[in-house]
């Protein structure tokens, strides 16, 4: 055992050797010592001439022995350096990070992250996260009126047909749309339909109360009119400032035609009552029937037209079988430039309209027609006029005109200033001047009407 451990003392005093102020105490006396030393192993070595003469040379076996025990001490050697080294660090002011002799040193700290562009924010809710819940908006439409009317007589100022809307897609074969008419004196709904998108054969199929596809205006929403009222034929011809609504089914097809023309033809079939146009209907079997079939071709890369015929019939209710007919032809010219649409556009609308009306005290037959046109100043000016003529359905003697001109201001895409100054001209003798102010604004997503 003693040998044993004056090797072990010798091997720790050897490995200070590693340390820097080890080795700088070492090189700092190490003049001196290495020269006594070499003197004693001088002279222990140096063997005497008797002995010379007697010693023998170390075998091959010998040599290659102390060769391993040379290498088995260096290794030893060099794991009582690595001990020692270890020892040494885990002192007083020692790096952190290193495990004292006998132990497991610890993982290395994680190097701080390489600097690189930032990450990206969260990313906004998708339109799946609002998937189960309709898109909502409302539309104000106020109207303020000046000037004298005793014929059709509007109020001075009112909020006049605002529109809530609650659309959004049912499953993949349908979607729903319901539009609810909100006035100062109640709330109706204008429309409620579901409207079957995937049926076979490039069949469209609507079911439930909806606006009836008779001519280019009857199927617009009020706010989506060029003008804040309806012309003359609507109102005497069918049925009321509203126009004719009917509940029922609508079932619409796209009819190929040579050359890049769209074509569609709609067939409704309705409940027999609508307002003043069809009223009561005698019976559950009384029905409104109505047909539309419209062409749309571009003309050039900036016009196109579109031109429609419509033929409508439905019970009158003044006797069990009398029925009132309804014809009619329209057309709308556009204009709109690809370099400068933003600031210049322009459209030509017009219609006509013929009512048949089936009367025990002697039948109906009139008309009624209107023109208009739209012209774009700037990005956010448009100017107008438009002439109109009706007769009465239940009483083709007398017959209404008017003319009337317009400018409109778009703030925004959501809000709308319009004025119009009309002339109208009633059977009955009076001539009303007119001052219209229309006020629109709209808050949340309305979708798409027809183009």
């Amino acid at each position: 055992m003693r040998p044993r451990k004056s090797f072990t003392a010798m091997a720790i005093i050897l490995g200070f050797g590693l340390h820097p102020e080890v080795r700088a105490d070492e090189k700092a006396a190490q003049p001196e010592t290495s020269g006594a030393a070499q003197a004693r192993e001088t002279r222990a070595t140096t063997p005497a001439p008797e002995a010379a003469k007697v010693s023998a040379p170390p075998t091959a076996e010998e040599v290659e022995a102390l060769r391993r025990e040379i290498e088995e001490l260096k290794k030893q050697l060099q794991t009582l350096r690595d001990e020692l080294r270890s020892a040494l660090l885990s002192g007083p002011g020692a790096p952190s990070g290193v495990a004292p002799p006998g132990q497991t040193a610890s993982a290395p700290p994680p190097p701080p992250p390489t600097p690189g562009p930032a990450a990206p924010p969260p990313a906004a809710p998708s339109q799946t996260s609002n998937y189960f819940n309709p898109s909502v908006s409302v539309i104000g439409n106020y109207l303020g009126v000046g000037g004298s009317n005793g014929t059709g007589d509007l109020p001075s100022s009112s909020l006049r047909e605002s529109e809530v809307s609650f659309q959004a897609i049912v499953d993949p074969y349908a979607r729903a749309d319901f539009f609810l008419s909100f006035g100062e004196e109640g709330v109706g709904v204008e429309e409620g339909f579901a409207t079957f998108t995937s049926l076979p054969g490039g069949l469209l199929a609507k079911v439930g109360r909806m606006r009836t596809a008779f001519g280019k205006i009857n199927p617009l929403h009020l706010h989506v009119l060029p003008w804040p009222d309806e012309p003359l034929p609507i109102v005497n011809l069918l049925g009321g400032e509203e126009g004719w609504i009917g509940t029922g089914l609508s079932t619409a097809l796209l009819v190929p035609l040579p050359g890049d023309v769209f074509s569609e033809v709609t067939v409704q079939v309705l409940r027999g009552d609508s307002g003043e146009l069809f009223l009561t209907a005698p019976d559950r079997g009384s029905l409104a029937y109505n047909g539309h079939y419209r062409v749309f071709s571009d003309l050039s890369e900036a016009t196109n037209l579109e031109v429609g015929v419509s033929y409508g019939l439905g019970p009158n209710g003044l006797t069990p079988t009398s029925d009132t007919r309804l014809e009619g032809i329209d057309t709308t010219l556009r204009w709109k430039p690809l370099r400068t649409a933003t600031y210049r556009s322009a459209s030509l609308r017009g219609e006509f309209i013929r009512s048949r009306r089936e009367d025990p005290l002697g039948n109906q037959t009139t008309d009624g027609w209107f023109l208009s046109g739209e012209y774009q100043l700037a990005k956010r000016w448009f100017t107008g006029a438009r002439i109109e003529s009706s007769g009465h359905a239940d009483d083709a003697s007398q017959r209404d005109r008017g003319k009337a001109v317009l400018l409109t201001f778009w703030p925004s895409e959501f809000s709308q200033l319009r004025g119009e100054l009309r002339r109208r001209e009633y059977a009955d003798g009076e001539t009303a001047d007119e001052l219209l102010l229309q006020i629109q604004f709209a808050i949340g997503a309305h979708g798409a009407h027809p183009f």
